[in-house]
């Protein structure tokens, strides 16, 4: 893939934004990163629902903000290839705060105590609002920028893999 400032699609509907995760998927492989960055409303849940319906993850994929993390058992992946575990994973909420005392160290023991250098390993792990955060965790990483156009509503992908 190309470098994410590059690399670019159009995602009108959140249908749109779903198929694109389940392209993106089929690429994808346990032991792969994936970071979501943009802003609320900019569809990195409907992507993160897309990856795993590629992945043929079992369970409903929707946003991990309360719980931080979420883990979707390897299903039957579509189209053959190695099954593979998804975890997805909230990080607006590590560090809240973090300006004050702890700072990035805040968010880095936080970030540290969901143990997802162990889950890669078995799983591709799905960031939102990842950027800044968990690059640290593997050698490279896919990054996915979503934005949201104000004049159309429409909403825009660029990604491609760092690192």
């Amino acid at each position: 893939m190309a470098d994410p400032a590059t690399a670019g699609i159009a995602l009108p509907t959140t249908e749109d934004t779903e198929a694109f995760g389940r392209r993106l998927a089929r690429e994808l492989v346990a032991g792969d990163l994936v970071v979501l960055d943009g802003p609320l409303g900019a569809g990195k849940t409907a992507l993160a629902r897309g990856i795993a319906a590629g992945l043929g993850v079992q369970g409903r994929v929707s946003s991990p903000t309360f719980i931080i993390a979420r883990e979707h058992r390897a299903g039957e992946r579509p189209g053959g290839g190695a099954p593979v575990a998804m975890v997805h994973v909230d990080a607006y909420r590590l560090g809240i705060g973090a300006a004050g005392a702890g700072g990035a160290a805040q968010t880095f023991d936080e970030l540290d105590a969901l143990d997802l250098d162990t889950d890669l390993a078995g799983a591709v792990v799905v960031v939102e609002w990842g950027e800044g955060v968990v690059e640290h965790l593997a050698d490279r990483h896919l990054l996915v920028r979503l934005r949201r156009e104000p004049e159309s509503d429409v909403r825009t992908a660029q990604w491609g893999w760092v690192s």
